[in-house]
């Protein structure tokens, strides 16, 4: 049995794209996942399948969805190992990693894409692409950023879902249980 972390894109905000929690683990668990678990409301989900291809489990999560509430949604996946690794590789101090976003990404960009993506800059917004997480630090907090992901979308070529450090911390824990 493997342990994956599914994080949803953009469901619960603004009262767009609802997808109550408890619904959520109850149709994840009719449709074959064992010990699903949800973390608040934002789209974070904690499976375990015996499928080891990670496409295949984002496609048949974001089928799922799809069907039962009727609007698509960007399901990224990553085990427990990959999110530890983007969570230990954040390039900020504690002190800057603490009040940092961490935007996983579906994939890893091409590096020419990076390069220009990385020479737009705002005062007080600091952000390192390494991988597939843009780490992000916002000195007046996110929802006041110039920055959003998707300036970053557009010029990476690929999409994201951004976490803050205590849902990476949170996820992390429930992963490992």
């Amino acid at each position: 049995m493997i342990t994956y972390i599914a994080l949803l894109k953009g469901i619960n905000v603004g009262g767009h794209k609802k997808v109550p929690m408890a619904e959520l683990r109850k149709l994840l668990t009719k449709s074959g996942f064992y010990n699903v678990k949800t973390y608040i409301q934002s789209g974070n989900v904690i499976v375990q399948s015996l499928e080891e291809n990670i496409k295949k489990i984002e496609e048949e999560i974001r089928n799922i969805i799809a069907l039962h509430f009727g609007f698509n949604v960007s399901v990224l996946i990553r085990r427990g190992v990959d999110l530890q690794r983007i969570f230990n590789d954040c390039p900020f101090s504690e002190e800057k990693k603490i009040n940092s976003y961490f935007t996983i990404l579906q994939d890893i960009p091409d590096k020419d894409l990076v390069k220009i993506a990385s020479k737009k800059v705002y005062e007080g917004e600091e952000y390192k692409i390494i991988n597939d997480c843009i780490y992000f630090y916002c000195e007046k907090g996110y929802g006041r950023a110039k920055f959003n992901i998707n300036f970053f979308e557009k010029e990476l070529k690929t999409i994201g879902t951004a976490r803050n450090y205590n849902t990476m911390v949170k996820l992390l824990s429930l992963s490992t249980d």
